[in-house]
């Protein structure tokens, strides 16, 4: 929502990957449950998902330094199932399958996967 747009605390996360083409298609597979979509692509090694005109989470090939922790937003359970449903089938590996996280908090309802590069990637509903 434009609301939503307007007061995200951060504009974008750009994750360096150390093989784009395989990459791009893994989360191509495992975003798209979330709604989220390459939307810019800027050359043959560097793409943007989210909506335009600013992309929230950019890929880019690179030397991968450190393993980073990205939690995307779910609006139901359901899209957090379907996001590791369809990163596991595009090749991400299961750090957590989907269910409550009462250490976070009562109605923390997540899942989590590692990318190609080991990064781990989670989707969070944090409804009733």
């Amino acid at each position: 929502s434009p609301h939503h747009r307007e007061t995200r605390m951060i504009h974008h996360i750009d994750l360096v990957v150390s093989d784009f083409a395989r990459s791009r298609a893994f989360y191509v597979q495992a975003l798209e449950p979330l709604a989220m979509r390459p939307v810019m692509d800027r050359g043959p090694t560097l793409t943007g998902f989210g909506t335009l005109p600013d992309p929230v989470f950019w890929i880019r090939a690179g030397t991968v330094a450190a393993s980073l922790h990205v939690a995307f937003n779910a609006a139901s359970r359901a899209m957090v199932e379907a996001f590791h449903e369809a990163a596991l089938a595009a090749g991400g590996r299961n750090h957590g399958g989907p269910g409550y996280r009462p250490r976070y908090e009562t109605h923390y309802y997540a899942a989590c996967v590692l990318d190609p590069d080991g990064n781990n990637i989670e989707a969070v509903y944090r409804g009733r």
